[in-house]
């Protein structure tokens, strides 16, 4: 089974560095990014599967950060998160794809609960992915199975 891979995108330099030091001492491979440019640049060479990110930044904001990893990384869960929720992001934030949505400051159990909670989702939606395309080829995964010797 694979191990998740968690990027934190967030401008505060401070939160991205004590919450990377928090997920690592826990075991959690852990990529940070300090824009959204720099995030998608990242996803571009790294197989991350649960990005975290900030809503409010400058340049390139969360929602549009957001919508640039759905359109082109459509299996990466998204989970926002920021100190200045409204009910309207949140909102956009779901419609745009985004699989949930937390309050800074945050707990990092609570943190790490939602990140596994996604990949767990994504886990799921890979392997309905794998049986379409095993049926697409026209063979049930008992005849591909058999065809390998059951390797």
């Amino acid at each position: 089974m694979e191990e998740m891979k968690m990027m934190l995108v967030d401008d505060e330099e401070r939160f991205l560095s004590t919450t990377e030091k928090l997920l690592v001492r826990k075991g959690y491979d852990v990529l940070t990014a300090a824009s959204g440019a720099e995030a998608l640049e990242k996803l571009r060479t790294h197989n991350v599967h649960v990005v975290i990110l900030d809503v409010k930044m400058p340049g390139m904001d969360g929602i549009e950060t957001l919508r640039a990893i759905k359109k082109e990384y459509p299996l990466v869960e998204v989970i926002m998160l920021t100190g200045h929720a409204t009910v309207e992001s949140a909102v956009e934030g779901l419609k745009a794809g985004a699989t949930d949505y937390l309050m800074k400051p945050t707990e990092v159990e609570d943190l790490v609960r939602k990140a596994e909670e996604a990949f767990a989702k994504r886990e799921v939606l890979e392997g309905k992915i794998r049986v379409a395309r095993t049926r697409a080829m026209g063979k049930s995964p008992r005849e591909i199975l058999e065809e390998t010797g059951g390797r």
